[in-house]
Parts: C-alpha cells; structure tokens; sequence
C-alpha cells in the first residue's frame, strides 16, 4: 500500500512539474513586465489576447496571449508590412473585434504618402494573424491626422467606426471624436463622419486629447463611452459620458468627475480605456497605467473590476460619500442637459 502511494505521489508530482514547466514556457510573462500602451482585450475560445502599442517587434502590430491576465506569452508579430508599403510608421491601438466569423484589426499607422495618421482595417482567420490589409488604406478622412478607430454595432446591427479627429490637425489644436457608419464588410465608410463632441468644455478635462473611445450599454439600456483625457489631477485619465438618445448620434452628456484618474484610489494615472467580461464573468475595464515612465515603472495593462448598477457604472474598489454624491449629482445634471437639448 505504501508502495502504490508513493508511486502515486510521485506520478502527481511530475505531472505538476510539467504542467508548471508548460505554463512557464507558454506564458513566461508577468502582467507587470509586459511594456504595453492601449492594451485592447479579445476574449476568445477560452483565451484572452491583448493588443497593443509596443507588443509588435519592429514594424506592424502584436500580440499576447494568457489564460488568465497575469501571466502572458511572448509576443505573437501578427501584421509586418512590405518593405514598399506606404505605412511608415507611428503603429498605435491596434484593436481586434470578431465580427460575422472573421478577426478585424482596426489600427493606427501613418502614412509615408500623406505623412498622416489614420485608421485602416485589417482581417484574418485568426485572432493571432497573420492579418491583410482588408481596406484601402486609411478609411478615415486622409487629409486630417485620426487615431484610435474602434467598431460600435448599433441597435440595428449597423457598423460603426468611432475615432479620433486628432488635436494635431485642428485649427486649435483642440481634438473631436467622431464616427461613421461602415459598410457590412468593414471596408470603407458609407457615410459622412460626425462629430460626437470636443476634448474641452467638459468639467474634469484639462487638455486637448480625445483618446480611446470605449463602449457599453448598461442594464437599463444608457449607451456610455468612455474616453481620455488629461485631467485636473494632472496626469492621463479617463472620462465617461453618456448618449441622451442611447445611440451614437445623439447629445454625449460628461459626468462632472474623472472616472478613472490618480489620486486617493490610484498611485498612478492611466488612460486608453476599453471594456470586456473575463472568462468567469466579471466585467472588467483595461487602462494602460502609468501614461509614461513613472518612478521607475513603466506602462503596463491594468484591470479594473467593474460593476453595473443599472443606469452606470463604477470601480468596484473605488467607493467613497463623494462618489455617491457625484452619481446623485450627474443624474439631475444628465436629465436638465437632456431637457435642454430636447427644447433647444
């Protein structure tokens, strides 16, 4: 009997020490020393792939892959371009959406022919690549710098793009984000880009940036975005507004109070934000944090566990009177906006 348990146990313990010698090899990775910018989630087949700026080695675009969102692979080159290509460089957020059976990249580069930036799209079998170019080219306006491009379905199924019209091209120099609505096979624009809003006038933003348009419906049907922003605590941050008609083209009402910025909860600040359930079900926001090198660390992937309270959302380790307040707050705030929009 003592024989069979030790045979036992020492079976065990080599399978465990395989088991732990393959994860170490498939994902060697700590979260932490992963140096990320725009981190951008795919929950896939009982995965999670991250995207980014900075995960591609040279040229183009990569990824990560985990099975847990701490410990990741090595990074995957999913699009390299030719060596003639008209992409020169600046290869920011790139971004991948499932969409009708296939894997669409929607990503920034800069075009040697214009010398702007702008979003293209890119497609492949896979969420690893390798991707194509699938549009021609930039599908945003080519005379304007625009970055950031992400895919939004509407209630009737209609693609959008939502992107950033970049302080850089601007007059004064003050950003917009923007959409349009795409063709069923994301490759080009099939209608005239809107504004949605502009990076100031709003009361927590201090700069001129419009980056990383995220979306989500709450329970009760309100449509949120979530962008950046430079905030009064003086760093990177993200903002929240939300539609007074529950659709892209509608009034974007600002909550007063960075939702997400350094300060009494948060050591560093952080921005880019995009939304997405982990496998077990938790919803969850990813921000790149700190925006640049802070005291010796530098931009890593952070997860946020959130919570949906039926009309908003909130940070699930972020609560205080104050923030009860600034809830209480924006719901009179929201409905007088509304009223105002509704009669003027």
């Amino acid at each position: 009997m003592k024989k069979t348990l030790s045979i036992l146990l020492a079976l065990l313990t080599a399978v465990l020490s395989a088991a732990y010698a393959f994860a170490v090899e498939v994902y060697p990775e700590k979260r932490e020393d992963v140096r990320v910018r725009d981190p951008y989630i795919l929950v896939y087949d009982g995965k999670y792939y991250m995207y980014g700026t900075c995960l591609s080695n040279g040229k183009g675009y990569g990824c990560c892959v985990s099975e847990d969102l701490e410990n990741w692979s090595d990074r995957i080159q999913i699009f390299t371009p030719e060596d003639n290509s008209d992409m020169e460089a600046d290869f920011w957020a790139p971004e991948c959406h499932y969409y009708n059976g296939s894997f669409y990249l929607f990503a920034t580069y800069r075009s040697k022919a214009s010398g702007k930036r702008g979003t293209a799209i890119f497609k492949s079998e896979s969420p690893t690549g390798p991707f194509e170019l699938w549009s021609d080219g930039h599908i945003t306006p080519k005379a304007i710098d625009c970055i950031d491009g992400t895919l939004y379905i509407d209630k009737n199924g209609q693609p959008w793009m939502v992107y950033v019209n970049e302080w850089t091209s601007s007059p004064d120099e003050v950003g917009e984000m923007a959409a349009a609505k795409m063709s069923a096979d994301l490759k080009e624009f099939i209608s005239e880009p809107i504004v949605l809003f502009r990076a100031r006038k709003h009361i927590w933003t201090t700069g001129s940036v419009t980056d990383g348009p995220a979306f989500y419906r709450t329970e009760n049907g309100r449509l949120i975005m979530f962008w950046s922003n430079l905030s009064k605590s003086g760093g990177y941050a993200v903002g929240m507004a939300v539609s007074d008609n529950g659709e892209i083209d509608g009034n974007w009402i600002h909550y007063p109070e960075a939702f997400y910025e350094r300060g009494d909860f948060f050591e560093y600040d952080g921005g880019h934000p995009m939304i997405f359930y982990t496998l077990d079900g938790q919803l969850t926001m990813s921000i790149h944090s700190p925006n640049g090198e802070t005291n010796g660390v530098f931009e890593t992937a952070k997860f946020l566990e959130l919570e949906d309270t039926g009309d908003m959302l909130k940070i699930k380790e972020k609560y205080t009177f104050g923030d009860v307040f600034y809830r209480v707050f924006f719901e009179f705030y929201y409905n007088i906006i509304k009223l105002w929009y509704q009669i003027f």
